[in-house]
């Protein structure tokens, strides 16, 4: 017999990324009252300092951050290989990351394409490297990508995105037959229309696009998602740690919609 749900994670370690702002940041302070001790990664040195300071610590528990940017993989590379052999083994990875640029798909030139595959698909995978050894010793690892719908149901405007965001999911699925025998799982959740300034980019544009108001537009975003209204980012980060926690050992390879139910496939 099972024990009840254990979503405690006492004694695990943490690498989150995008974690100076909105669904990274959420994550992190969630992940830190369920007792992990988290390094945060983002770009902006101070926002991370502050926020470093500010997350709940108990006894045992301890708290980090890296100032690097994704998009420069030989630098990422460096400094977390250079660190995660200091720190010893981590139990979570969350590949988080600013969304590439709105824009129509035929649009896009190359350099976009091949930023954004930098940015999203090959700092995961750098990321992953590092911490694959430690979460093999432990027989305990999560690998949680924090992507998009789109890659179940494509979003109009987002042409780079949707092909990016389909990228890793499909890294994410393949990693997930390979690992799943060490005790490590790797899954993808998809917000949806979620309160960060990502979203107050893509209402902006659509307003522009559109001459309507900013007010028309958000209207006509909620009214297409079943609860009426956009996600916290708290919301997304409680779904997160689930998948963190040892009671989601059996959940692998997956695709979850965190979007108030807008996404029309299953």
């Amino acid at each position: 017999m099972l024990a009840p749900m254990n979503i405690n994670l006492t004694g695990k370690k943490a690498i989150i990324c995008g974690a100076s702002k909105g669904i990274g940041r959420a994550i992190a302070i969630e992940l830190a009252a369920l007792g992990a001790s988290v390094t945060l990664l983002a770009r902006n040195e101070q926002t991370l300092s502050e926020l470093c300071k500010t997350l709940e610590t108990k006894a045992g528990q301890y708290h980090h951050f890296l100032a690097v940017d994704l998009a420069n993989t030989q630098e990422l590379k460096a400094v977390i290989t250079d660190y995660v052999t200091q720190s010893g083994p981590f139990h979570i990875l969350i590949n988080n990351s600013g969304g590439p640029k709105a824009g129509s798909l035929h649009a896009a030139n190359e350099n976009d394409f091949s930023a954004a595959f930098t940015q999203h698909v090959m700092a995961s995978h750098v990321l992953m490297l590092a911490v694959l050894n430690g979460m093999k010793e432990e027989q305990y690892g999560r690998i949680i990508n924090i992507i998009s719908t789109s890659v179940k149901q494509p979003i109009a405007g987002l042409g780079i995105s949707n092909t990016i965001r389909g990228a890793v999911a499909n890294w994410s699925k393949t990693l997930a037959g390979e690992v799943a025998k060490f005790g490590i799982t790797v899954n993808n959740v998809l917000p949806g229309s979620t309160e960060t300034e990502r979203l107050t980019e893509i209402i902006a544009n659509k307003a522009s696009k559109n001459h309507q108001s900013l007010e028309e537009v958000i209207e006509h975003e909620k009214s297409i998602i079943p609860a009426g209204r956009f996600g916290a980012p708290e919301e997304i980060a409680q779904a997160v740690a689930f998948l963190a926690s040892p009671a989601a050992a059996y959940i692998n390879g997956i695709n979850l919609p965190v979007d108030g139910g807008r996404t029309a496939s299953l």
